[in-house]
């Protein structure tokens, strides 16, 4: 299924149905006078947050909702039915924003929430409404009152635990796909990762969900590369997962490139807990591992974790100080703060 985490719909509620005009005209009945019904309800427009959806991709075919007119009314005092309303499926995570894709109507976060996004229009008064002592014959009625319309935009923000980022061929898509059943694209060349992928992971009896983000470069806020645009889907997560690739000339440069691109970003992420880890160890020898380690270690203030996706070298102490940070931060765990066994070592 193809990824699709933002789309721009047009939604418009129902008319409501007009009022009848009628006369009651019976045999053997001496006096008759108006008995119009009320016109029906037009339809609401309705958004549901669902369960089994992780894309928008629905609504890249079709663009336009419009709920049912309210039906009209009819002689003997029948009112018509209410118009069908519209409901539109989004995935847990979606917000729905007006039409200048700033303002936040409202943001979908947990399965079976709805929300009445336009309620329909009413519907028309019959010529029975309108009868008086005075005027016992009234020939008029109302019509139904227009419904509303607006465009929306339908923004996903995918919700995890925990999230990956770094440069791209930092090893993200490895290390997700090794820990996890996701199957992210994975190549020697940058940029593989061209939508985000998510992955559920199991650490000591223990899950949580990670996603892994496509790669940032220099000047991603300013649109270059694939931009800042999927960032949004590490908003909601609670800890950053920060691969370095060891194998790279200058690691405290790539960090710090990609946590200038947090900052200018903003919305949080660079005030998250944030684990750093050089990654694809497995191609250097001891003496190069402590010398990077060492000078990532100067750059970041902390002592990063080494590990690897192909030789399976400290993944499970990256997922137990993951699993230990949500915890944490869920006040679910003993202590404060993460730690490892490994010399006692603090995010």
């Amino acid at each position: 299924m193809k990824f699709l985490d933002q789309a721009k719909v047009y939604v418009r509620s129902g008319d409501g149905g007009a009022g009848s005009v009628s006369f009651r005209r019976e045999k053997y009945i001496e006096y008759g006078g108006p008995d119009g019904g009320d016109g029906g309800r037009g339809g609401d427009v309705w958004v549901e947050c669902v369960d089994g959806l992780n894309t928008l991709i629905d609504y890249r075919y079709q663009q336009h909702f419009k709920a049912k007119t309210g039906i009209h009314g009819m002689g003997k005092n029948r009112t018509g039915a209410k118009g069908a309303d519209i409901v539109l499926k989004v995935p847990v995570g979606t917000e729905i924003l007006e039409e200048d894709n700033e303002t936040l109507i409202a943001d979908m976060t947990e399965v079976g929430q709805k929300l009445l996004l336009l309620r329909g229009g009413n519907g028309g008064f019959g010529n029975a409404h309108f009868k008086t002592s005075v005027n016992q014959a009234p020939r008029r009625a109302n019509p139904g009152l227009e419904g509303l319309e607006k465009w929306i935009w339908l923004r996903l923000k995918l919700i995890a635990d925990a999230g990956l980022v770094g440069l791209p061929n930092a090893g993200k898509s490895t290390f997700l796909a090794s820990v996890s059943q996701a199957r992210p694209k994975i190549a020697d060349y940058p940029f593989t990762t061209l939508h985000p992928n998510l992955g559920v992971v199991g650490v000591d009896g223990r899950e949580f969900v990670m996603a892994d983000i496509p790669g940032l470069i220099e000047g991603a806020h300013e649109g270059v590369g694939i931009g800042d645009r999927f960032l949004g889907h590490v908003e909601r997560t609670r800890v950053l997962l920060h691969l370095i690739d060891s194998t790279q000339a200058d690691p405290a440069e790539a960090y710090r490139i990609v946590r200038g691109e947090l900052e200018a970003y903003g919305n949080g992420l660079e005030d998250k807990v944030e684990i750093v880890a050089l990654s694809k160890i497995d191609a250097l020898d001891e003496d190069t591992r402590q010398e990077k380690r060492a000078a990532l270690a100067e750059a970041t203030g902390t002592k990063p974790i080494l590990l690897s996706a192909a030789s399976g070298e400290g993944m499970t102490e990256a997922l137990r100080m993951v699993r230990r940070a949500i915890e944490t931060l869920d006040g679910e765990a003993e202590d404060d703060l993460p730690r490892t066994d490994e010399e006692g070592w603090l995010p």
